[in-house]
């Protein structure tokens, strides 16, 4: 097994340690039945009836890696902002933040990313906020680490995304984050998954085009995919991944 590694670079509550994603499965998910109306049984017209919960993509996308959640209440509120010429009051907010302690939160100028998809309709006069990250990772040599949005989880920012070389940079890596509606106003809770840290080998690829062998090859995996109503890839194709 290999090994990774979070440090503490400052103090937070323990509650607020980092944990395998499968700790911090999302309620929508637990509570879906694998079964359309509960029962296992092919639909009537040679359909399975699992639903998403069934699915092991879905499955090993939201428990891969490990989960760095949030250790502090951040509370939104809407800024007024004022006419730099009269002083009074304009129609313009910006997304205002406060937090109890810690300093969880950066910011960087809009300057530093002006043209980016996720700033849609935010002010020049706003900042792209970030989580400050207390956790240092370390992984082996050979080894990096991808930080993205937990997936399939309801929140109301998304972090851009990233890779670090967590082998060789082994401080801290902050979160940059987008609000997915800059007029957002209420708490995001301490607790609330931050990002979603999936360790990865890094090897050189090369890309080609696959060639009839390759469709034949295919084919092949289709139609044994066909043969079961139910799990067929999980029980045929996918490969167990472990992270503890």
């Amino acid at each position: 097994m290999t090994d990774i590694i979070f440090t503490k670079t400052f103090e937070i509550p323990e509650d607020y340690s980092p944990k395998p994603s499968d700790k911090y499965v999302p309620d929508w998910y637990k509570n879906l039945e694998s079964y359309i109306g509960g029962e296992k049984k092919p639909s009537g017209e040679g359909q399975t009836t699992g639903t998403v919960k069934r699915c092991m993509p879905v499955f090993d996308a939201v428990t891969g890696g490990y989960i760095i959640p949030t250790y502090v209440d951040i509370f939104i509120s809407q800024k007024q902002l004022f006419d730099s010429n009269t002083s009074e009051s304009s129609d313009k907010k910006i997304p205002w933040y406060e937090w109890p302690s810690f300093g969880p939160l950066g910011f960087h100028p809009i300057e530093q990313a002006p043209t980016h998809p996720a700033r849609k309709e935010l002010l020049k006069e706003a900042q792209y906020p970030k989580w400050i990250n207390p956790w240092a990772i370390k992984t082996p040599p050979g080894y990096s680490v991808l930080f993205v949005q937990p997936v399939h989880r309801e929140a109301p920012f998304t972090i851009l995304p990233g890779i670090v070389d967590t082998d060789t940079y082994t401080a801290p890596v902050n979160f940059p984050f987008v609000l997915n509606d800059w007029k957002f106003e209420g708490i995001i809770p301490a607790g609330t998954p931050m990002a979603q840290v999936i360790p990865f080998k890094r090897e050189s690829w090369q890309m080609s085009i696959g060639k009839n062998e390759e469709l034949i090859e295919q084919n092949k995996v289709t139609t044994k995919l066909r043969s079961k109503f139910f799990d067929s890839y999980k029980s045929q194709y996918r490969q167990p991944k472990e992270y503890k």
